[in-house]
């Protein structure tokens, strides 16, 4: 009995111990489970989760800056003080957006829609394309009845055939537009469909006052917060104005107008108040999540100026939606772009582009350039060419080689503009003089060419025998120039070449700047044919920026001056970095400088260039007329255009270039581009008041 009891302690024991060592070894493992843990949460990963806390517990923003303004500058006819207009700025653009799920009647506001935004527009073209199709449709119709070889019946079928107008009329795309509305509208649960991205204000009070009236809206769509109130006085798009994110008539006490299904907001895009003019200057600017970035033009090569810098704000979430910034230093404030101020004057600006818009439709030309700069700083005072684009809708651009701008950009084969820097070298150099005479044979062979080198007028003229340096350039003879280039040497007239900014850039303040290409003069091993064509501008290419530098160059007395368009920056801070004018090199000496442009004003009074003539003025000039280069040769249709002038020659205050791309049925300089030129320098002299010296 005594045996049984105690065989049964010492069993209980053993239990009793086993089940302390199962809970130790449990306590151990937990506790190592705990250690691991907060191992794992302190230590391994604590980065992580600190991260992941700050998170829930705080909120960061980052704090976009102001984009730096470009203005243009405004001389008030010569007064420096004058005002300053905006080439690019900022403004705020509504999205439009409706509302579907309280949209009634999603056919009804479709065609309010259509009404507003496309009916007009699709009207306005369809007049244009009528009245193009006219145009043509009467030149086809004289084409037939000229036709000596169809006979009477297969005229009048040839007739009735382009009769018809094949074109559409406006309503005829009507049905897709409202489809695609529809696509937006028809959805009664969705409480958000953008329409419009980028609305101006004043569209969008006019929309807002024209659904308000009952103009292209029944009163079924408007409801004000005091419930449906047919409106009995019209408002005006004028009187309207946003505050608080609402539409309000700040005729009638800032009531709100509120459109029922349809609601904006505001956003801040970039913004260029005169479109398509001065849009190879400014480039333009793309939204991203990193910001605003510029691109072409001041835009991209100033844009970390005027991005300016981001700012954030760290701070804890309180109660709600409640903000607690910790610190003073939890705040960093953006700092905005800084503004650049052009050298480019508004005014002429804005006369330059519409001249040579006019004189491409004219000369029903491809393109063309104009450029006015001040020989004496360097400054460049309007830039404009042609085809361009509207910055403010880029993306509707569908040739993106629009974005280049010509003038620095595409380089072309000068012509005969280039004679007058083969002269400039030849007379600085003392081999010849503006008396020089040489025996003009009307053409010449020269090594290397496969064909001999005629004047422009040889078919006509022939050789003009003995002639002098003024009538080389007046009358503009390729002999005459491979004349002087070899009494000069090639060697020494490459140099020039070069030393007038030739084949290099000039470091204007715009992205995509190429250098030219003059590189077959600069082989080790280059044949005489490459030197006398590049005499006369063929052979070698340029850009209108280095053409225009080139005389600008001769107009300052041989000094060259560095081409530029920003004369300020304004920092944010009120500093402001006032930029000088920047002199390269003396090119030239100044008595050469003064006799080339006694020279190039008789281009002017008896040469090629009689049309710049001015009464009251002495003008000096040279046309050039280049034959467009392409696969097998040059082409015997496409010509490039181009004067360069300069006002007045005694005391130049500006030098221009025209440049008009394939005319059609004009073949020389003298009639399309030397009349454009004469209309602007006319422009610039009275804009600048310059008095006339000659009766």
């Amino acid at each position: 009995m005594w045996r049984d009891s105690e065989k049964f302690a010492r069993q209980d024991k053993k239990e009793s111990n086993g089940r302390l060592r199962l809970v130790v070894v449990a306590v151990f493992l937990l506790l190592a489970a705990i250690v691991g843990r907060l191992f794992l949460l302190q230590i391994k990963n604590c980065d992580y989760y600190k991260t992941l806390a700050n998170g829930q517990q705080q909120v960061f923003s980052k704090l976009s800056p102001e984009r730096g303004q470009i203005f243009f500058s405004n001389s008030m006819q010569g007064n420096d003080n004058g005002l300053l207009y905006p080439l690019a700025t900022n403004k705020d653009f509504a999205l439009l957006y409706a509302i579907p799920k309280d949209i009634s009647d999603p056919n009804g506001l479709a065609e309010k829609l259509y009404d507003f935004f496309d009916k007009p527009r699709l009207e306005r073209d369809h007049q244009k394309t009528v009245a193009d199709n006219e145009t043509k449709r009467l030149a086809a119709i004289a084409d037939i009845q000229n036709n000596a070889a169809l006979k009477p019946e297969e005229k009048t079928a040839k007739i009735a055939a382009i009769a018809a107008d094949p074109f559409f009329s406006a309503d005829s795309q009507k049905d897709g537009i409202i489809t695609g509305y529809l696509k937006h509208l028809n959805k009664p649960d969705d409480p958000y469909e953008p329409l419009v991205k980028k609305m101006s204000t004043d569209d969008l009070f006019k929309l807002y006052a024209a659904l308000y009236n009952g103009e292209i809206a029944s009163s079924s769509t408007i409801y004000f917060p005091d419930g449906p109130t047919p409106t009995s006085t019209p408002v005006q798009a004028t009187d309207l104005d946003i505050m608080h994110d609402q539409i309000v008539n700040t005729k009638d006490n800032n009531k709100p107008i509120i459109i029922k299904g349809l609601d904006f907001e505001l956003n801040n895009y970039r913004y260029y108040p005169e479109g398509d003019v001065g849009a190879h200057l400014a480039g333009f600017v793309t939204d991203a999540d990193n910001g605003a970035t510029g691109h072409y033009g001041l835009e991209g090569f100033f844009n970390d100026i005027l991005s300016g810098k981001f700012g954030f704000l760290k701070a804890e979430k309180g109660v709600g939606r409640d903000m607690l910034i910790v610190n003073d230093q939890e705040y960093v404030k953006p700092e905005n772009g800084s503004d650049l101020i052009l050298t480019i004057d508004r005014n002429v600006e804005l006369e330059v582009c519409k001249q040579l818009k006019a004189g491409i439709d004219k000369y029903h030309a491809t393109g063309g350039s104009v450029l006015v700069g001040d020989p004496k700083t360097g400054a460049i005072i309007a830039m404009c060419s042609y085809p361009a684009f509207d910055p403010n809708d880029y993306r509707s651009v569908s040739d993106i080689s629009y974005f280049n701008n010509p003038t620095i950009f595409y380089q072309y084969e000068p012509g005969s503009v280039m004679k007058t820097i083969t002269m400039a070298a030849g007379i600085d150099q003392g081999k010849v003089t503006p008396d020089t005479t040489y025996n003009d044979p009307g053409q010449m062979f020269v090594p290397g060419w496969n064909k001999p080198i005629s004047n422009s007028d040889y078919s006509a003229k022939g050789g003009h025998g003995k002639v002098d340096m003024n009538f080389v350039l007046e009358f503009s003879l390729n002999t005459g120039a491979i004349w002087v280039m070899n009494q000069t040497g090639p060697k020494i007239f490459v140099d020039y070449v070069k030393n007038f900014g030739f084949g290099q850039k000039l470091g204007v303040e715009l992205e995509s700047e190429v250098p030219g290409n003059i590189g077959q003069l600069l082989q080790r091993r280059v044949p005489v044919s490459d030197y006398s064509t590049a005499s006369f501008g063929q052979g070698i290419s340029v850009t209108p920026l280095q053409m225009v530098a080139s005389y600008m160059t001769l107009a300052n007395k041989g000094l060259m001056m560095k081409p530029y368009l920003v004369k300020e920056i304004d920092n944010p801070d009120g500093q402001k970095q006032v930029i000088s004018p920047k002199p390269i090199r003396q090119v030239v000496s100044a008595k050469t400088a003064e006799t080339i442009l006694a020279m190039l004003t008789n281009v002017v009074e008896k040469g090629h260039a009689k049309k710049a003539s001015i009464s009251g003025y002495y003008i000096g000039g040279k046309t050039g007329t280049a034959q467009v280069a392409g696969k097998g040769g040059y082409s015997k249709s496409d010509f490039i255009h181009t004067f360069v002038g300069i006002a007045p020659i005694e005391d130049p205050k500006f030098v221009l270039l025209t440049k008009i791309d394939n005319p059609q049925g004009l073949e020389y300089a003298e009639s399309t581009a030397v009349p454009l030129g004469q209309g602007i320098i006319d422009y610039l002299l009275k804009y600048y008041q310059i008095p006339k010296t000659r009766k």
